[in-house]
Order: C-alpha cells, then sequence, then structure tokens
C-alpha cells in the first residue's frame, strides 16, 4: 500500500535513507551522508513523501519537491521486489512530469529510471561530492 508520510514515519523513514545511501553509493564516503542526516531529516517533511507499506512495516518511500523526485529509497531487505517501479509509478499518477538527479556511478538506479521511460538531459558534476550525476527528465 502507498500512503501520505505521517511524522510517525520519520525514524524509519530516515533509517531507510541512510542506509539506502550508504550502500548505493560505495563511491562516496559513508560519513558525507551521515554528516547530512540531521539536515535531512528536519527538511524531509518539506517534501512531498509517500511510503509503501506492507504488513504495517514501511519497506520504501519517495520524496518529491512539485515534479522533481527527490529520491526513491528501498530498505536493503525488500529491493528488487517492485517497491521502486510502485513508488515511481504512483508519482507518474500524480504528476505529469518528473525529473530528478542521479550519480553516473549508481549504474542500477541510472538504468532502472532508464527502463521507465527516463532520459538524460544534462551531465553535471554534484558540488558537494564531486562526483558526476545525471539529470534526467519523464513526461506523459
Amino acid at each position: 500500500m502507498i500512503r501520505e508520510f505521517t511524522a510517525n514515519d520519520l525514524d524509519v523513514v530516515m533509517k531507510i535513507w541512510l542506509d539506502t545511501n550508504t550502500n548505493a553509493h560505495d563511491f562516496i564516503p559513508a560519513s558525507y551522508w551521515q554528516g547530512n542526516f540531521e539536515e535531512v531529516k528536519r527538511m524531509l517533511p518539506e517534501a512531498d513523501i509517500f511510503v509503501y507499506e506492507k504488513n504495517n512495516a514501511i519497506q520504501g518511500f519517495i520524496g518529491l519537491i512539485e515534479n522533481y523526485i527527490a529520491g526513491i529509497f528501498i530498505d536493503s531487505s525488500c529491493q528488487s521486489q517492485g517497491i521502486g517501479k510502485a513508488l515511481l509509478n504512483h508519482a507518474k499518477e500524480i504528476r505529469s512530469e518528473l525529473s530528478l538527479q542521479v550519480y553516473k556511478n549508481n549504474t542500477g538506479a541510472v538504468k532502472f529510471y532508464v527502463r521507465e521511460g527516463f532520459h538524460q538531459v544534462k551531465e553535471q558534476t554534484d558540488e558537494h561530492t564531486g562526483e558526476t550525476e545525471l539529470v534526467m527528465e519523464w513526461t506523459k
């Protein structure tokens, strides 16, 4: 089930955020994500967050800031089960266009977004990490 985020979800969502970023971005020191944890936790409720919940357990979430996907994060024990696709499809239902930034070295995520109809519009350097990121867009 996909539902809107509530304040009670914050701790679980932040654990998924930290674990997913640390695991998916082994080319960025874990200290970078740990150092941004409190700021993200403070800013997260400002986005439109939708959680994927099964058996009363949050298994993943998507964050939207207007038409921008701030991220899709899936609990490591639940990945490759269609949860990311379900969350992305939910975003596609409520938005007519979407954009995102993804690290080029996160090849699994890049392939996922291409498979789901996104196309690259720009390549740039993330000023915080020095990593190359792709700007991708999707329209209905």
